[in-house]
């Protein structure tokens, strides 16, 4: 039976998890959340996540929420991606704790605030505020990949996945990928990786006219 993935192509979270499986080789399928619409806001979905937030993964009887721990959950079933040593296993996770702080914790906000939130709410000086931050988290990466190839070990891991999350996608959000030559070659690196697919071709959108 395929494990059961609730998302929608914006969700750079969703996605982290999308690619775990893909990268993986698990049989997986996506179930739509209509977010824009309310779908996490309703009861049901709220049965499912009390935190009402997407992804949420269902293998079985076993119901996971929140990105990272989908991916180790992923990881540890598969036997992949997840560091090739104990101390490569304490790296990955110290790149997926700052992710959830530093990257995708501002990437996502500052993204959705400039996207997807009506004109009339968004607030600059919060924007500014997110964009110098996430500008922060990503000197730190460019500066950490120089002179490697991955993030936490000598080949991908889940935290690889998980700071690039949100960094695939082409929607204006401050981030410019000219601006962090290392970056922008180990995403090319991802890119590359057998079966990779950008977020929005992985799993349905929730608005068509996304970039």
């Amino acid at each position: 039976m395929p494990m059961k993935l609730h998302c929608f192509g914006e969700s750079g979270n969703a996605y982290k998890v999308a690619l775990t499986l893909t990268l993986t080789d698990q049989e997986w399928e996506p179930v739509f959340v209509d977010f824009f619409k309310g779908a996490t806001r309703t009861p049901e979905f709220r049965a499912l996540n009390v935190m009402g937030e997407v992804p949420v993964l269902e293998d079985g009887d076993l119901v996971l929420t929140q990105s990272a721990v989908m991916q180790d959950y992923i990881s540890s079933k598969s036997g992949k991606l997840g560091g090739r040593s104990a101390a490569e296993r304490r790296e990955v996770l110290r790149w997926m704790f700052f992710d959830n702080h530093k990257v995708s914790g501002i990437a996502g906000p500052l993204r959705f605030n400039l996207h997807f939130l009506p004109e009339a709410k968004r607030n600059a000086d919060v924007n500014a505020f997110l964009a110098m931050r996430l500008a922060s988290a990503l000197k730190v990466m460019e500066t950490h990949l120089t002179g490697r190839n991955w993030l936490a070990g000598e080949d991908i891991t889940i935290a690889d996945i998980a700071c690039a999350g949100y960094l695939f996608y082409t929607e204006d959000f401050t981030f410019n990928r000219a601006d962090y030559p290392q970056i922008d070659r180990w995403l090319d690196a991802i890119a590359a990786r057998p079966g990779w697919k950008h977020p929005y071709d992985l799993m349905p959108r929730g608005l068509s006219d996304a970039a």
